[in-house]
């Protein structure tokens, strides 16, 4: 038997990265999986990837109204909920002296509010003993110059687990943080003005890490995959690392 056999599933952020690896993971292991995106173009792409098993639909995490539309789908087509990860973020490196308004507000609003919202929506659709995944970073418990603004939003995620263990015992929910290490995605390319400059960025990365290599999206969908399924049923307000070492030793 797989091991989310019927379960439903969401993913924000779904459309790329380890939100991609971690949907196709899902529908491998049985689960009927909604993405969501901002951009249609890698939506569609992301749906021809995974093929049968998943629902698209393009929102925005910051926008109440889209997540409405988001979980008011999976009400009807499917009338329960039992795991979610939430994974939308954006990372703009800026260090102290130089960070702006706008990159400060942009960052929490993605990172620590909208996901807070995100979960506060998707709750009364999650049935007792479901499965709630915040994507971290060990940048939220590890000094990285640069990362200031998106570090603190990690660390809120962290934050989030603690309290909303406490507060939702009485269901059985189970919220847990996913923290990975460097991985090799489309955002490393997002933090440099060139692909010679990205490639300066992953071996930086690399070279900190003790498996000397960033991690790859199916590495933290494997992790994913354990933390929604029952092999994790006795796991609550935890933070799992998937780094390679790198913050740990």
């Amino acid at each position: 038997m797989s091991r989310l056999d019927g379960k439903v599933a969401v993913i924000t952020g779904g459309s790329s990265g380890i939100g991609l690896a971690t949907a196709a993971r899902f529908v491998q292991e049985g689960a009927y999986v909604f993405i969501t995106g901002r951009r249609q173009s890698e939506l569609d792409k992301a749906k021809a990837l995974i093929g049968d098993g998943v629902t698209t639909i393009a929102a925005d995490a910051t926008k109440g109204a889209d997540l409405d539309r988001l979980f008011a789908t999976v009400l009807e087509d499917k009338g329960a909920l039992d795991i979610l990860v939430a994974n939308s973020g954006r990372v703009e490196p800026e260090e102290l002296g130089k960070i702006t308004e706008e990159n400060f507000d942009l960052t929490f609003d993605l990172n620590a509010r909208a996901t807070l919202f995100t979960v506060q929506k998707a709750l009364p659709l999650m049935r007792d003993g479901g499965s709630v995944i915040l994507i971290g970073s060990i940048a939220g418990y590890v000094g990285i110059p640069g990362y200031s603004t998106y570090s603190a939003t990690k660390a809120a995620l962290r934050s989030y687990t603690r309290t909303w263990t406490r507060e939702f015992a009485d269901r059985g929910i189970r919220f847990n943080t996913l923290s990975p290490g460097p991985v090799d995605t489309p955002i490393m390319d997002g933090q440099a003005d060139s692909p010679e400059e990205a490639d300066a960025i992953r071996a930086q990365f690399a070279a900190a890490i003790p498996l000397n290599r960033m991690g790859r999206p199916e590495e933290i969908a494997s992790a994913a995959l354990f933390l929604a399924s029952d092999d994790s049923s006795f796991v609550a307000g935890a933070e799992l690392s998937v780094d390679g070492g790198m913050a740990q030793v």
